[in-house]
């Protein structure tokens, strides 16, 4: 679910903390890190975890992520940028309703197993996921606010491309004009 992570992240901190400034690339990146750790190792450990929520859709490795941000950044712009990464992860598991799995979420406050999907094989569990409507209208919704967020910033120059590119700043004022309609 990318789009529906990094669109949904990125509205709830943008209206959250309210910080025009907030660099948005590490955003991003937080809000899908978790996924990117553990889906190719829970499909390739499925067969013996039954699972593809894995350590690093618990709450513990997004507290060792921000204590590492704490400890190697100093304060103000720098640890501003790098603190979006473990604030996009803890979104993202309430994004993803992990307190549905506390096995997983307080793992390993409740043993070292996680919790299971309830699926035979990664294939059956991949096309539940992949036949779901509300993870497409959750995908469609992501995406619908980010197209919302490129038309704002003006994404379609090349030179507005570049700046973003550089910085992760958007200009597109937080307000009541930022919401989609």
């Amino acid at each position: 679910m990318l789009f529906w992570h990094v669109g949904a992240t990125i509205l709830l901190a943008r209206y959250t903390f309210r910080d025009e400034r907030m660099d948005l690339r590490t955003l991003a990146f937080g809000a899908v890190v978790a996924d990117l750790i553990d889906t190719p190792i829970g499909f390739a450990t499925f067969a013996e975890g039954g699972s593809i929520l894995l350590v690093a859709h618990s709450l513990l490795f997004a507290v060792v992520v921000m204590t590492v941000v704490v400890l190697i950044t100093r304060r103000g712009r720098p640890r501003r940028r790098w603190m979006a990464i473990p604030v996009a992860m803890l979104m993202h598991l309430m994004l993803d309703g992990m307190w549905s799995h506390p096995e997983t979420l307080l793992w390993p406050f409740f043993g070292f197993d996680f919790a299971q999907s309830g699926f035979e094989t990664a294939g059956s569990y991949l096309e539940a996921i992949l036949t779901d409507p509300w993870r497409w209208v959750g995908e469609g919704l992501g995406l619908a606010y980010l197209v919302y967020l490129w038309r704002a910033a003006g994404l379609s120059d090349r030179g507005t491309r570049a700046d973003f590119a550089r910085t992760g700043i958007i200009h597109v004022p937080i307000g009541v004009s930022d919401s989609p309609s």
